[in-house]
């Protein structure tokens, strides 16, 4: 029998703990008075399934973990016939799903918008004057941040974009409360005329619990589009806008801040405090009944203090919040990513003349980066409430440490300077991308200088030893302008540039059209496995598999290239290397924007082959296989006379087969002369590669 201690966050937002067998006590999605189920959902299920009974039309995005399972959710429930009315996407980028979403407001539809914190970035243009002109039909942006990071770039804070944008934000400290936030965002919204956004973080978005859902959802009828002069934003109407914006963020915040952000007394007459908002409150509440156990245990009084938790960051409750500091002499701020609360607070402190003193990430009390956790909280708090001592005396029972002999005594002693090995991330072992990078570098020779730009994806990874093949990487796309530059400011050294087929079409479709009007001598490799990976395999237009059902035709790269006016492109199956290494030299050696399309599909998307074999009596050790492409799957004997592979890693690719020197490796699908991975997206290597040269094609 599990047991289990949670967290749980009512309607309101007030906390109260649970102790309970699993099953746990579920929290009811939609309308409780019609028949459900109980689930366990994560929490960007939960954010579907709230969507959906708050009548969600529209649903629209770009994949990006931890905010992915949102859109691949409502997809699969439409599938399924459980949605009904509900259209759903994933969108070329972020910013035109922000756009197909803001028509569909304006038509009364209400919508759904996904992405993480980055893609806000992508969309920022349109969300910027989005606010001024207005919705119509309820707006929410579901933009999940990545404390840590990750899986992302930065820790970029959508809280700061919130309030950029002068949008209300949502920040939930658990799925359930990030369930009622999602319904109340939607109301929100319609209420007042206004994108809302929801901002989960990853620990949230991730976590799971039960819930009681609807068997059926039905999405609600737009009223339909009215012509309004407020809908184009002209200057003066954007002046006018801005005066209403204002306003309406002042009425926004007495009422989120009578409905949300809930105070608690612990004792009479505190004169501390306790602030946290996000899964940050999960934290602080956790280490804070910690704290109160070990006190009763020891017969020792904690400080009067009392909570708060920030449930709408912004507009920030301000008189919640001077209610909250009034008699207090110092508050500390448990918040993930930037000082956003309290920055919050301290304006409050000043505007009111409030005596609290403010401690928090700015004065180094607590964290400036990364995630919290309850066992960091817990040596906060008890260092801000004086009690320090309660935790250093904590040790682990004398009668829990085993006992097994000489053997077992030995290994008590401290081992305080053992860690666990570092598992540095690497591409899955038969990877198309590690060919097309060992190609690059094959065709460059040692002789050739050149920058690597990368892109945002899988191949990020190229960088990691032994390819060694990835000298930059901003952002999406950035890579393919960002090696313009290289080559304008230092053109003796050759400019490449390698994307993913999704990213191509996500935003790299701009940097050629740029390279091409200001012919830049720059190598776009176009590296095409017919799948957004990273993300969770989601498709793309050039997959031409929509989240709706129908198969649209497939968007072929080659095509595009061509019509934004590339000159040279050549194609080639990365995973045969000589046909890959000859259709880069073409590509090099061509004066202008040049490109190469590595085509191959995801190894983790389609059936293996059998695995590759070592003949024992060629191989002689000389590891070229492992220094060279570096796959996870082979690896040295520890005697070191032969190498090995891993035949739960091995895809049968064939790759190593073409690297190694001694014929010492071969694999079925080579020796049958079958492709590996063949399907319609694959590229038979007998007619590789394709060489598209001005108007003609060359094979």
């Amino acid at each position: 029998m599990h047991f289990r201690l949670r967290l749980h966050f009512d309607r309101v937002g007030h906390m109260s703990l649970h102790a309970s067998n699993i099953p746990a006590p579920s929290h009811v999605i939609g309308d409780a008075k019609g028949a459900t189920q109980r689930m366990l959902l994560m929490g960007n299920q939960a954010c579907a399934w709230a969507a959906l009974a708050a009548g969600v039309r529209v649903v629209a995005g770009y994949p990006g973990t931890p905010s992915s399972e949102v859109v691949d959710t409502i997809a699969q429930l439409h599938r399924q016939g459980i949605a009904q009315g509900v259209h759903v996407e994933w969108s070329d980028n972020e910013k035109a799903a922000l756009e197909v979403l803001a028509g569909a407001s304006l038509a009364g539809a209400r919508c759904l918008f996904t992405c993480k914190q980055m893609g806000l970035n992508v969309a920022s243009d349109a969300l910027m004057s989005l606010n001024y002109v207005g919705i119509k039909g309820g707006l929410v942006l579901y933009v999940a941040d990545d404390p840590g990071p990750i899986s992302s770039q930065t820790e970029q804070d959508t809280r700061r974009y919130a309030s950029f944008a002068k949008v209300p934000v949502f920040d939930p400290a658990s799925p359930e409360q990030l369930a009622d936030m999602v319904t109340q965002a939607f109301d929100v919204s319609e209420k007042y005329g206004t994108p809302v956004i929801v901002r989960p973080t990853t620990r949230v978005c991730h976590a799971t619990t039960f819930f009681d859902v609807p068997q059926q959802t039905h999405a609600k009828d737009p009223s339909g589009f009215e012509r309004n002069s407020k809908w184009v934003i002209f200057p003066k109407r954007a002046y006018e806008a801005h005066a209403e914006v204002n306003e309406r963020l002042v009425h926004i915040s007495d009422e989120l801040g009578e409905r949300g952000n809930p105070i608690q007394n612990v004792a009479s007459a505190p004169q501390l405090g306790i602030v946290f908002g996000g899964v940050s409150s999960a934290y602080a509440c956790e280490a804070l009944r910690i704290l109160r156990q070990k006190a009763q245990a020891a017969r020792h009084l904690l400080p009067p203090y009392k909570t708060m938790q920030v449930t709408s960051p912004f507009p920030f409750p301000k008189k919640k919040a001077a209610q909250f500091l009034s008699g207090l002499s110092d508050v500390i701020v448990f918040e993930e990513l930037d000082h956003v609360i309290e920055d919050s607070l301290l304006q409050v402190v000043g505007s009111q003349h409030l005596k609290a003193n403010i401690h928090g990430k700015l004065d180094h009390t607590t964290q400036e980066r990364g995630e919290n956790s309850t066992d960091d909280c817990l040596a906060r708090l008890a260092k801000f409430l004086g009690v320090e001592d309660l935790v250093e005396s904590a040790s682990a029972p004398k009668d829990a440490v085993p006992s097994a002999g000489p053997t077992a005594q030995a290994n008590l002693e401290p081992q305080a300077d053992l860690k666990p090995p570092m598992r540095p991330p690497v591409l899955c072992a038969g990877c198309p991308h590690r060919g097309s990078f060992y190609a690059v570098k094959k065709a460059l020779g040692r002789r050739t200088p050149a920058v690597w730009c990368g892109d945002i994806g899988c191949y990020t990874l190229g960088n990691a030893k032994p390819l060694d093949a990835v000298d930059t990487c901003l952002c999406m796309g950035g890579g393919i302008t960002m090696a313009q530059g290289f080559a304008t400011a230092d053109p003796q050294k050759k400019a490449l540039a390698f994307v993913g087929d999704s990213t191509f079409f996500a935003s790299g479709m701009t940097g050629i059209a740029n390279a091409v009007y200001n012919q830049h001598d720059i190598t776009v490799f176009v590296l095409d496995n017919s799948t957004t990976a990273m993300t969770g395999g989601q498709p793309h237009p050039g997959t031409g598999q929509t989240l709706m059902g129908p198969k649209s035709a497939p968007i072929q790269i080659a095509r595009v290239l061509r019509a934004l006016g590339v000159r040279c492109i050549t194609q080639a199956n990365p995973l045969y290397l000589s046909q890959s290494v000859q259709a880069a030299k073409i590509a090099l050696d061509f004066d202008g924007p040049s490109a190469v399309i590595f085509k191959a599909p995801c190894a983790q998307y389609v059936k293996r082959e059998p695995a590759c074999v070592v003949d024992e009596q060629c191989c002689i050790g000389c590891r070229v296989c492992i220094t060279t492409i570096g796959c996870p799957a082979i690896s040295m004997r520890a005697d070191g006379t032969c190498v090995q592979i891993d035949a739960n890693q091995c895809t049968g690719c064939g790759l190593c087969t073409d690297v190694c020197p001694h014929q010492a490796l071969s694999t079925v699908c080579r020796e049958r002369g079958v492709i590996p991975f063949k399907d319609e997206r694959s590229i038979d290597p007998a007619s590789d590669p394709r060489v598209f040269v001005e108007d003609g094609e060359v094979r």
